[in-house]
């Protein structure tokens, strides 16, 4: 069977509806070349995405952040500003198999932040044991800094002021960290 290299704007044989490539064509004729049997002929312009997404609209995925306070390292140095990235499905699951969350389901933020906290300060590395040493307004800012980033800006609420009527937004609560 003799292979040919595919053109700019054709299709692969094959590539269609479900099978990775993206590009949903519905209904394809596919002929064969009468002097090349292995050959197929396929259109030449895909169907365009039904739904595609704006152009220039980059996901943002680390967020810049101020501790209230600062962590202390053991050389006395204080680390303020830092970098929380957006946590994964494993980030939520594996803390939950850590024998430390087992015996205290309290303990499951401390894990879940040292996961996500890409940068403190000039630390070399972040981890639970970073966290763990933060006082708590620190770990509490952190905790609905977490919220936040992850929700999507859901934790926000556009209200109205009863006596004033001037709108402004709220900080809604949220559920614990790394719960659903």
């Amino acid at each position: 069977m003799r292979r040919t290299t595919a053109r700019p704007g054709s299709v692969p044989a094959g590539a269609g509806p479900g099978t990775g490539t993206g590009i949903d064509q519905g209904p394809v004729a596919v002929t064969e070349s009468p002097a090349h049997p292995e050959r197929t002929t396929l259109p030449t312009q895909p169907t365009p995405p039904a739904e595609a997404a704006p152009a220039g609209q980059v996901l943002r995925t680390e967020f810049p952040f101020e501790l209230p306070r600062g962590y202390v390292d053991d050389s006395g140095t204080v680390h303020r500003h830092g970098v929380m990235r957006l946590a994964t499905a494993r980030d939520e699951l594996i803390p939950l198999r850590d024998v430390r969350v087992q015996e205290n389901p309290a303990y499951l933020s401390v894990v879940l932040l040292g996961r996500v906290i890409t940068r403190l300060g000039t630390l070399p590395m972040v981890h639970d044991g970073v966290v763990e040493n933060m006082f708590a307004s620190d770990l509490a800012f952190l905790q609905d800094f977490y919220r936040q980033v992850n929700a999507e800006g859901h934790t926000r609420a556009g209200v109205t002021c009863p006596h004033c009527e001037q709108p402004f937004e709220v900080e809604l609560g949220g559920s614990r960290l790394g719960e659903s």
